[in-house]
């Protein structure tokens, strides 16, 4: 005990410090989001998320040069189609936005990794993640017909040269039906990355304006999880586990580093953690009126989802983290 043992001692210098330090954040531990939108120069700053845009390929294909020489290895994929309709149609035509965009990004930055959120919220006339039961006006999600959709979209996504297909809507036995219609269609190698405990968090508001995917009605908590459960988190895993999934992903990361730690104890796959929109805003608004220093407090809060057992973090950061870490 004191004055045997002084912690303090491995504290004096900053070499010291690093060389002792047992969570460490890396620039590859990033992945960027990325919206892309129909059209020819167009860089449409989100109002809720200062630097953050919605950009045409053409932007994106220059975004994705800079996200690439900053060391960044991947970024994920949101599309927001002219136009929308019942069946989501742009989500799984070929020449949907995200197809279109993510073969324009392989033609000119080919190492750089590209995974496409495989939804269709972004898609859909009502703003739900699948098809609607047109009897019940209160959003009811019908999960099984959802599921075709879904292999259609990833199908159509992995054709467009996608490296990653990552499904984030939460209908039961996903994984397993987009794995099937890959492997059907020869993508065997192609990882799907699940958004495996996916809750119906307060925290996605500015993304609905970055996506424009807000519910015309109803209730996406019929089909995302209760804040409140961290048991119904490992059977959500557990389940993706056994259907094939290849990483984990827990949203939003936040108010959600227990979950992050449970997922990382009860697996033995890579876990990815995304700190939403929310979290990314109210950085951003604190930082702009002079009441933190963004770059210590992004920087500490993500080596915490490190701490935490995430091996990779989706985060709005990615950009801003990459050069403050170089």
């Amino acid at each position: 005990m004191f004055p045997t043992h002084r912690p303090r001692r491995l504290r004096k210098h900053a070499q010291l410090r690093n060389m002792v330090r047992e969570t460490v954040l890396n620039k590859s531990d990033l992945i960027y989001p990325l919206f892309a939108v129909p059209g020819e120069g167009i860089a449409n700053e989100v109002k809720s998320m200062p630097g953050v845009y919605q950009l045409s390929t053409d932007k994106i294909v220059e975004e994705a040069r800079e996200i690439y020489d900053l060391g960044i290895p991947s970024i994920i994929l949101f599309g927001i189609p002219e136009n929308k309709d019942f069946d989501a149609t742009g989500a799984w035509h070929d020449c949907g936005i995200v197809q279109k965009t993510a073969t324009a990004i392989k033609e000119a930055v080919p190492e750089l990794l590209i995974i496409a959120d495989t939804c269709l919220c972004e898609y859909t006339s009502h703003g739900h993640c699948g098809y609607l039961d047109v009897n019940d006006l209160t959003g009811r999600v019908l999960n099984d017909p959802t599921l075709e959709l879904l292999k259609k979209t990833a199908v159509s996504q992995a054709k467009a040269g996608v490296d990653i297909i990552a499904p984030s809507g939460m209908m039961d036995g996903f994984v397993q039906a987009i794995r099937t219609a890959l492997d059907e269609e020869g993508f065997q190698d192609l990882p799907i990355l699940s958004y495996a405990a996916k809750y119906a968090s307060a925290y996605y508001g500015p993304f609905r304006d970055a996506a424009d995917s807000i519910p015309q009605f109803g209730d996406r908590r019929t089909y995302q999880m209760d804040p409140a459960n961290s048991r119904e988190a490992i059977k959500e895993i557990e389940l993706d586990i056994a259907e094939g999934a290849d990483i984990l992903m827990v949203k939003p990361a936040l108010s959600y580093m227990d979950i992050i730690w449970q997922v990382k104890e009860a697996s033995y796959l890579p876990v990815a953690a995304y700190s939403v929109s929310g979290e990314y805003s109210m950085f951003k608004a604190a930082a702009l009126n002079g009441w933190i220093d963004e770059q210590k407090v992004v920087l500490e809060t993500l080596t915490g989802f490190k701490r935490a057992g995430a091996d990779l973090i989706l985060t709005y950061h990615a950009k801003d983290a990459a050069r403050w870490l170089s």
